[in-house]
Formats: C-alpha cells, sequence, structure tokens
C-alpha cells in the first residue's frame, strides 16, 4: 500500500508516531509529532508508560512549538489509539 502525505504550507498536515525503546531501567515510550511540509518533528513526548497523557502531551508540545490548532487533521490511525480533548 502506498501512502503518499503532501502539504503545501506548514502546519497544515501532522502525523503522529509513538515508538518503545528498551532501557537499562525499562521500557521508555515516545510520542512525535511530524509537520508533513517541513519533514521535522515539531512536538514530542516521552514517558514510561503508554498511556493517552503520552499523545496528548506531543500534540500540546506541537501546539505550543508551532502555534494555534488550525489544520490539524488526522492523516492515518497511530499503532496505538490516542484521544485528544475537544478533538472528535
Amino acid at each position: 500500500m502506498k501512502r503518499q502525505f503532501r502539504a503545501d504550507v506548514p502546519n497544515r498536515l501532522w502525523l503522529p508516531d509513538i515508538t518503545e525503546h528498551w532501557t537499562s531501567e525499562g521500557k521508555l515510550y515516545c510520542c512525535a509529532i511530524k509537520d508533513v511540509f517541513s519533514n521535522k518533528i515539531v512536538g514530542y513526548s516521552i514517558a514510561d508508560w503508554m498511556t493517552a497523557k503520552l499523545a496528548v502531551d506531543a500534540l500540546q508540545n506541537a501546539v505550543t512549538f508551532r502555534g494555534g490548532r488550525r489544520g490539524l487533521h488526522p492523516a492515518r490511525r497511530p499503532r496505538q489509539p490516542i484521544s485528544v480533548p475537544g478533538h472528535g
């Protein structure tokens, strides 16, 4: 399945991803938000538990860094379902 995502301007399309990393102290989870236009990570969150808060914190971090919420649309389902308060 080929998926091609494009954005003509910054902040038009963000993609979330959650990864699991093993450390000497156990698992560590990182949720990153990538801006498709710039191909850069615009927000992230790291925690020792994979919870909805991990994803919400990453999104809030991206919104704070990039400003505003205009143009945020889910492009794909993340590996782990996330819920963002106030966004159906």
